[in-house]
């Protein structure tokens, strides 16, 4: 840790990836309680979501060996989100994306939201929590310093598409194929999404952030003006091609 930025960083290993917590805030016990439980969150969401666990609540509950009323209340939640990002997005959002349940477009950025309310709830008032590239901010860096989020170039290794700077709450989230290859899909067709090598949204919390990104990757065509017309949130796409747009807003986050 920095001498010149005080506060707390933690990286944990779950649910297939990364997370890291970045807490600019005097650290004080409470603060300590709050990063271990929100770590334990992290671990909790693994064992309740994850696909990859036969055990694990969502993967009974696809097999149709419980039913929803025997599932924790935060499968409800999650299954209830999930809904909201379908009716939204025109059905380019789905919790059955390859025909069998899994709320994991949804999941990982409900996760890192929460574990930054944790945080918040505790005291802390400049976060940030990284999921795998996914992120939820909560105020500035410092009094009077932003948040500067650097986004990858999916075509160009080693380089940067544009840097995001937050002065306050942001979510941050991308969808693309450099890092995990084709793993979004149109959930009309049943095929992997190409329309473009990445998308990143803003906007103001992480759940719904991260499912609309992922909906409007799988979208493709069409995504930019269905993008402009939701209130809050700015996009950054790059095309296969290497063509880049942006949405109106975006000026005011990316650089």
């Amino acid at each position: 840790m920095s001498d010149a930025v005080p506060g707390l960083r933690h990286v944990e290993h779950v649910m297939g990836s990364v997370f890291s917590f970045d807490v600019r805030d005097e650290p004080t016990p409470a603060l300590r309680r709050a990063l271990d439980e929100a770590v334990i969150h992290l671990h909790r969401v693994d064992e309740v979501f994850s696909t990859y666990r036969p055990d694990s609540y969502i993967s009974r509950l696809g097999r149709g060996e419980i039913r929803r009323e025997d599932c924790p209340p935060e499968v409800l939640e999650v299954l209830r989100l999930c809904a909201h990002a379908t009716r939204v997005s025109d059905g380019w959002f789905s919790v059955v994306p390859e025909g069998t349940l899994d709320p994991s477009g949804l999941v990982k950025g409900w996760a890192v939201e929460a574990a930054s309310h944790i945080l918040h709830e505790a005291g802390a008032r400049h976060i940030c929590v990284n999921g795998g590239g996914d992120i939820q901010l909560r105020g500035p860096a410092a009094p009077g310093t932003p948040w500067r989020i650097g986004i990858a170039h999916p075509l160009r290794p080693g380089e940067l598409v544009t840097v995001v700077t937050a002065h306050d709450d942001l979510a941050v989230a991308t969808s693309g194929t450099a890092e995990r290859g084709a793993h979004v899909f149109d959930p009309h067709s049943g095929r992997p999404a190409t329309g473009f090598a990445s998308l990143t949204l803003v906007g103001p919390r992480l759940t719904l952030t991260d499912s609309y990104a992922t909906a409007a990757f799988a979208r493709g065509e069409g995504a930019r003006s269905w993008l402009e017309g939701l209130h809050g949130y700015e996009a950054l796409a790059v095309t296969p091609d290497g063509e880049e747009w942006v949405t109106t807003g975006f000026h005011r986050y990316g650089s």
